[in-house]
C-alpha cells in the first residue's frame, strides 16, 4: 500500500510531539511487560481504569454529565444479530480523529481537517467468565458495504458498497458504525465506547505516562516523532504520535503502525492495572475527569456509575491475557492502497467471536501485513 492508504485530509500526530527528542533510555521509568498485537483500544482503556479502582467510583459520581451518551438500541431497532445465550460481552471501542476543540486541533495537526473519522476501531470480545479478552482491529482503509443507516438528523442514508470504514463514521454517524460492524460480522454489539485524541492524551499523562519497547528506531517528519530503539517512557503527545504514526514504520499505511498500536495497548493496560488508584483518591478523581470530559458512550453505560459497575466485572481481565488480533485482510485489486476483508479467514475469526470459542490459528494470518 502506498503512503496515501490512509483517509484524505487526515494528518499524522501532533507537531508538539517534537519534543520527544531522539532518546536512548534504558531504565527510564518503570518497564512493564508488552506483546506485541495489532491495533490500540481507546475507550476500554477508560473502563479497566474504573475497575482498577474498584468500590471508590462512587468518588466520581459528580462527572456524570462529562459523558455524552449514544441511543444505540433506538437507532439500530430490531434488524440486529442475534444475541446467544452464551456469547459473552462485546464492545466496538472507536478513537476518533476529531479535530474539534482546540486541544484536539492542536493533537491532530490539522486545523484544516473538518469533520471526524474513526481513527481506530476495535471489537472487544470478553468471554463468559471475563477472564480474558480477544480485541479485533478493523483496519480504517478497509473497503465494507455500508448497511442503510438513519442518520444523526433523522434522514435515511441509503445502502453503498466499497466505501472506507472510516468514513462512516463521519458521513452517518457512530450508530451507523455499530450496525456495519454487525452486518459485516453477525457479532451483536453489546457497549459502545468513543474518546477523542485530548482524552487518550489525558489519560495517558493522567496516570503519569507509559513505558513501551520501541521496536526500533523511528524518524517521523510528518509527526515530528523521534524515538530510538529500546525502552521508552511516553507522556501523552508522544504516545498520540506513536501510536498514529505512519511515515515511521512499515510501508506507510495504515497496516503498518498496527504493531506498534497493539503494543502500546498492552503497556497501557498494564500500567493502569498496576496503579492503586484506591491509595489515591485525587488522582483517581484526575484520571477521571480527564477520561470523561473526551468518551462517548452507548446510552447504557453514559453514566460513571454505569461504567463501574461494569469495569468491576471485569476486574479478572488480566491485560497479559489479552489477545490481539487484526482482522484478515488482503489487497484490493482494484486500488492497491485499499483493502478488503480476506476470505475464509475473516468468516473463520468472527465465527469464533459469535459463538464465544477459540480463535482458530488460520484465521489469525492476513494477507496483507503493511510491511
Amino acid at each position: 500500500m502506498s503512503h496515501d492508504a490512509a483517509a484524505a485530509g487526515t494528518h499524522e500526530g501532533s507537531g508538539s510531539a517534537q519534543r520527544a527528542g531522539r532518546r536512548s533510555a534504558p531504565g527510564r521509568g518503570k518497564r512493564r511487560g508488552s506483546r506485541r498485537g495489532l491495533k490500540i483500544t481507546l475507550g476500554i482503556l477508560l473502563v479497566l481504569l474504573l475497575a482498577g479502582g474498584g468500590t471508590v467510583y462512587w468518588l466520581y459520581s459528580q462527572l456524570d454529565k462529562n459523558i455524552t451518551g449514544v441511543d444505540i438500541e433506538k437507532a439500530l431497532g430490531d434488524d440486529r444479530p442475534e444475541k446467544l445465550p452464551t456469547s459473552g460481552q462485546n464492545l466496538l471501542v472507536l478513537g476518533s480523529d476529531s479535530r474539534a476543540g482546540a486541544e484536539n486541533k492542536e493533537l491532530g495537526g490539522g486545523g484544516a481537517v473538518s469533520g471526524a473519522r474513526s481513527d481506530t476501531a476495535l471489537v472487544v470480545h470478553i468471554p463468559e467468565g471475563r477472564t480474558k479478552a480477544v480485541a479485533v482491529s478493523i483496519p480504517r482503509d478497509t473497503l465494507v458495504t455500508r448497511p442503510e443507516c438513519v442518520g444523526e438528523n433523522g434522514s435515511t442514508v441509503s445502502s453503498k458498497e466499497r466505501v472506507m470504514f472510516n468514513s462512516v463514521y463521519s458521513q452517518v454517524g457512530p450508530a451507523c458504525v455499530v450496525k456495519t460492524v454487525e452486518k459485516m460480522s453477525g457479532v451483536r454489539i453489546d457497549h459502545y465506547l468513543e474518546i477523542n485524541f485530548a482524552g487518550f492524551k489525558g489519560l495517558v499523562d493522567a496516570i503519569g505516562g507509559v513505558t513501551v519497547d520501541v521496536p526500533q528506531d523511528i524518524d517521523d517528519k510528518a509527526s515530528g516523532l523521534h524515538l530510538t530503539a529500546g525502552p521508552q517512557k511516553l507522556d501523552g503527545t508522544e504516545s498520540l504520535a506513536y501510536v498514529r504514526t505512519r511515515h515511521g514504520i512499515g510501508d506507510g499505511s495504515d497496516l503498518g503502525r498496527i504493531g506498534l498500536q497493539q503494543q502500546f495497548l498492552i503497556a497501557l493496560l498494564s500500567e493502569v492495572k498496576s496503579q492503586d488508584l484506591l491509595g489515591s483518591p485525587a488522582n483517581s478523581y484526575k484520571i477521571a475527569k480527564s477520561a470523561t470530559e473526551s468518551l462517548t458512550t452507548d446510552k447504557e453505560l453514559a453514566s460513571l456509575t454505569s461504567l463501574a459497575e461494569f469495569a468491576r466485572s471485569m476486574n479478572g481481565v488480566d491485560p497479559a491475557s489479552m489477545e490481539t488480533i487484526m482482522l484478515p485482510v488482503a489487497y484490493d485489486k482494484i486500488d492497491e492502497n485499499r483493502v478488503v476483508a480476506a476470505e475464509p479467514q475473516a468468516s473463520r475469526l468472527w465465527k469464533a467471536i459469535r459463538e464465544d470459542t477459540a480463535v482458530p490459528e488460520d484465521a489469525k494470518k492476513s494477507p496483507a501485513t503493511g510491511g
